[in-house]
């Protein structure tokens, strides 16, 4: 352990002495600065009151968004926080119009399923949902998606890593055959911020959305939402609220008077205590650097599958270091209940019908733990209990 310098952070995070925590893919641990950060809102709301909003909550959107934006790779007043994807999608969603003949949104069956079902309920504001089959449910047919791209097209919402497969997609081709034809992207980078280093801003998407949960070690309820600084002033979002407001404290009636962004983009009144929890996530990930934590996250899941093939298991993420997220998914026979069974003998992962049981090392995660996280998952696939 000694020879990894980013095992100085393990101390951080409480849950790693009690169990083997394989699961950043899903929920990271919790730094224990975040419970300071919590006690922070609580100490203000008890000792400020409504004051507090005019001291450092009506802002908290933007200060929390200039925090994360050089993990994301781009500037600072370009990123608005909301409570999850789906809320940042549908934001980006009504800043279009789909009642002409660039009406469709064309994305691949390998995308997280609650984005299919927002964009599913915009066919009837007239959007055609166009899905580009996988040819073995792990990576993107890309010649078929590139295709699929059109002057038809108007939206692309496209996961940088599959949360399925952990499969980093040929983004960058896809943002440029959009451009050509005058479709815009919207990535989501949920799988990938704080463990895959980004730069969005580079890239040219227009629109950028993830979460906090996972690799960011930020918790629930603080998403975001990225849009393009020559884009940020020109569109104009139907999903609003007086937080978007030029001056929503004059309380105007009627129509909005949009604020500048970021704020042009936030709905109603910001969610607090997710934005102090998430802070601590956000500082640590930029202090370790995300290329430090990627080095180290392709070494253990490099060991990680060495390990699975070795035992004879079928591995559903590409073995290409270019092609792999920070997660391995390792398929086996009855994999939910061998999950349930992981679990229960405190080597926390999880389990994805059509996928397996993936495990997410991250920078606080040590070799040993791999080792020991295989020994266990063998020697229940060997007793079949």
């Amino acid at each position: 352990m000694t020879d990894d310098p980013l095992l100085r952070w393990r101390a951080e995070f409480p849950i790693v002495d009690t169990c083997t925590y394989l699961v950043s893919h899903s929920l990271g641990a919790m730094p224990k600065r975040t419970a300071t950060y919590l006690q922070q809102f609580a100490d203000e709301w008890s000792s400020r009151g409504v004051r507090a909003w005019h001291e450092g909550w009506w802002e908290i959107g933007r200060t929390t968004g200039d925090l994360l934006a050089p993990i994301l790779g781009v500037q600072p007043g370009t990123i608005s926080m909301h409570q999850n994807v789906t809320v940042a999608m549908a934001i980006v969603a009504s800043c279009h119009t789909f009642s002409g003949p660039r009406n469709r949104i064309v994305m691949t069956d390998l995308e997280f399923p609650s984005n299919m079902y927002l964009f599913e309920g915009f066919r009837r504001y007239g959007a055609e949902i166009v899905y580009v089959t996988s040819p073995d449910a792990m990576r993107t047919d890309l010649d078929a998606l590139l295709d699929a791209i059109d002057e038809r097209t108007v939206l692309v919402p496209l996961s940088y890593v599959l949360f399925k497969s952990a499969y980093i997609q040929k983004v960058l081709a896809i943002i440029e055959k959009a451009h050509r034809v005058g479709a815009r992207v919207i990535l989501d980078v949920y799988q990938a911020a704080g463990t895959v280093p980004l730069e969005i801003e580079t890239l040219g998407a227009e629109f950028a959305v993830g979460g906090s949960v996972k690799w960011l070690c930020g918790g629930p309820g603080a998403g975001y939402l990225y849009v393009r600084p020559d884009l940020a002033n020109v569109v104009e979002p139907g999903i609003v609220g007086w937080a978007a407001h030029a001056h929503p404290f004059d309380f105007a009636t009627g129509k909005i008077d949009y604020a500048g962004p970021p704020e042009r983009f936030q709905s109603g009144t910001p969610n607090v205590p997710s934005l102090y929890s998430a802070r601590a996530g956000y500082e640590i990930v930029r202090e370790i650097g995300v290329q430090a934590i990627r080095e180290k996250s392709l070494r253990l899941t490099r060991r990680l599958m060495d390990l699975a093939s070795a035992a004879g298991f079928r591995i559903n993420t590409p073995q290409g270091d270019t092609e792999r997220g920070g997660a391995v998914i390792i398929d086996v026979p009855n994999g939910k209940a061998v999950a349930d069974e992981l679990i229960r003998r405190e080597v926390v992962v999880d389990y994805r019908p059509g996928a397996g049981i993936r495990m997410a090392p991250h920078f606080y995660n040590t070799a040993e733990e791999i080792e020991h996280a295989m020994e266990v998952l063998t020697s229940i696939c060997k007793s079949g209990r």
